[in-house]
């Protein structure tokens, strides 16, 4: 390694782009460091049963497969840090500077991987039963929900087409909404309103997710009214947005009007040698699957870099 870096090559995130991102460039002889603020698996890892990721047949539990992840990165070399980053620093023609909480780190390349957030709502109930009937991705856990009735909170695009999605599987979808008209695009809503297998409660809060072990019944205020009511469900999806974690780049690279990193085809962002993989550049599909194909992408973009340094 030249003289002056701590390594090739520093992934930020742990989930299933950043991993994926290590294994590829831990395996072609880069140096790998992995910096995560907790431990690494992302999303994935507090997710209960998995059961659409490709080569496992039966369903696997979303902290093992992310531990297998782990354990494939390392045993390629990949090194595992743990640390908040603040700040990428790439004024210097070559030098990418991480900063963290824990000190610098000095590389060829960033790939940046942190993932974004579903936006939680905070009631009572949520976050226990996060993943036992609570979910935050309609195409991700409807098959779970088969037969089952659920409760769909949010009236913007990805709530009224994923509820609409749900209603293959669900017997049952009930939309809750705060307002008293969806704010998705009008397509959308038509679909929606002429699904025999969706209802609409307007104008109306959620107060708690009930259930001991997983989601048997929500409880409601109606905004109006202040009239309080309960609706026995098997699931709830929590479909009000996503926050991209990239506060960190602001004024380094180019975000969208959402905060979603501007990544091309290559996964190059604006700035040479900081790439860009997964929930934290792709606001549409938010699959394992598509993040762990993002990570390679990035990976196998900042090794052609790196090698075109010289």
């Amino acid at each position: 390694m030249a003289e002056g870096f701590d390594c090739d090559v520093v992934i930020i995130g742990g989930g299933c782009a950043g991993l994926t991102a290590a294994i590829y460039t831990s395996r072609a002889m880069l140096k790998t460091i992995l910096l995560d603020k907790g431990q690494p698996g992302g999303q994935l890892a507090t997710t209960h049963e998995v059961e659409n990721y490709p080569g496992f047949p039966d369903v696997i539990m979303g902290p093992e497969l992310m531990e297998r992840f782990v354990q494939q990165a390392v045993r390629f070399g990949t090194e595992v840090r743990y640390a908040e980053v603040a700040a990428i620093a790439a004024d210097h023609p070559v030098v990418r500077v991480v900063r963290t909480d824990k000190g610098e780190v000095r590389c060829k390349a960033v790939i940046v991987a942190s993932g974004a957030d579903p936006k939680t709502l905070g009631v009572p109930g949520e976050d226990r039963l996060r993943g036992r009937g609570v979910s935050y991705c309609a195409t991700c856990d409807a098959p779970f929900f088969r037969g089952k009735d659920v409760a769909v909170v949010g009236g913007g695009n990805t709530a009224v087409d994923e509820g609409n999605y749900l209603t293959k599987f669900a017997r049952s979808v009930t939309l809750i909404h705060r307002r008293d008209k969806l704010r998705a695009d009008a397509i959308i809503q038509e679909r929606a309103l002429k699904n025999p297998k969706m209802r609409f409660v307007w104008d109306t809060a959620l107060l708690e997710v009930v259930g001991a072990e997983a989601v048997e019944k929500v409880r409601l205020v109606n905004l109006k009214t202040g009239a309080e009511s309960e609706l026995a469900v098997q699931g709830c999806f929590i479909l009000i947005g996503t926050k991209p974690n990239t506060e960190f780049l602001r004024g380094l690279c180019e975000l969208d009007a959402l905060g979603f990193v501007k990544v091309n085809a290559r996964k190059e962002t604006s700035v040479p040698g900081v790439f860009a993989a997964g929930d934290c550049e792709d606001p549409e599909w938010r699959q394992a699957v598509t993040a762990a194909g993002f990570g390679c992408s990035a990976a196998l973009a900042a090794k052609r870099y790196i090698d075109g340094l010289g």
